[in-house]
């Protein structure tokens, strides 16, 4: 089955995932998978369709930050998108790689990860998927998607690389996908999460970084472009 590449731009936290939700709506009728890509229009978070991102940030800050807040039309934690590539893959049913089992699907779009991984780094850093998962013993934590691995998450020397949050539909699925590229800046953090749970040092313990140099911000937008087309070309391998 052929890929439909799909780039909508830079656009609001709302925006982009009102544009996901749309796509997979439209899986009825649609012949091709979709790779999507887009960027955001300022600082933004999204958040899993079931979770509250006013118990575990500051609100305050949140707006001093202008911070845009959007929830994902799948489940999942807190992701901020300012130091990672993110992206979405929709898989009609039609698609032989399609399948009832939700892990399965996760394994599918995340072994094209790995591929990707392999390709941008050059390196023998042996990402995988993860099998057992990883409890945190803090319940805040669960809530921020980079602070705990869980299973079938992308993991390098078991911290987590890749995370990604699913909604299946008979008609298909849509994948939310997000790689980690830099660490966060802590102070920008610090003043965004309420005080409690340890969500930045289970960030530093848990997750894994492409990139290191991140005092350049062109390195971002490059590594970004990169990924993305490796992306392009790895979906042709599965």
């Amino acid at each position: 089955m052929q890929w439909r590449i799909l780039d909508t731009g830079a656009n609001s936290a709302l925006t982009n995932m009102e544009i996901d939700q749309r796509l997979l709506d439209g899986l009825e009728t649609e012949q091709h998978a979709i790779l999507h890509f887009y960027d955001w229009t300022g600082d933004s978070a999204t958040y899993g369709y079931f979770t509250d991102p006013y118990l575990y940030l500051n609100a305050e800050a949140v707006q001093r930050h202008g911070l845009q807040l959007a929830r994902r039309p799948t489940g999942g934690g807190i992701i901020f998108h300012l130091w990672d590539l993110a992206f979405s893959v929709l898989i009609p049913s039609t698609h032989p790689h399609y399948s009832t089992n939700t892990l399965q699907n996760y394994a599918f779009i995340n072994n094209i990860v790995i591929e990707v991984i392999h390709r941008f780094t050059g390196e023998n850093l042996l990402p995988q998927l993860l099998v057992n998962e990883s409890h945190a013993s803090n319940v805040g934590v669960n809530h921020f998607c980079m602070a705990r691995p869980t299973k079938y998450d992308v993991v390098i020397s078991g911290r987590k690389v890749g995370g990604a949050a699913q909604r299946r539909t008979k008609f298909g699925f849509l994948h939310q996908g997000t790689l980690s590229l830099t660490p966060p800046p802590e102070k920008y953090l610090e003043d965004l999460l309420l005080p409690g749970a340890p969500v930045l040092e289970s960030i530093r313990e848990h997750s894994f970084f492409l990139i290191h140099d991140y005092s350049r911000p062109h390195h971002l937008m490059e590594a970004r472009q990169d990924l993305r087309s490796l992306l392009q070309i790895a979906i042709k391998l599965f």
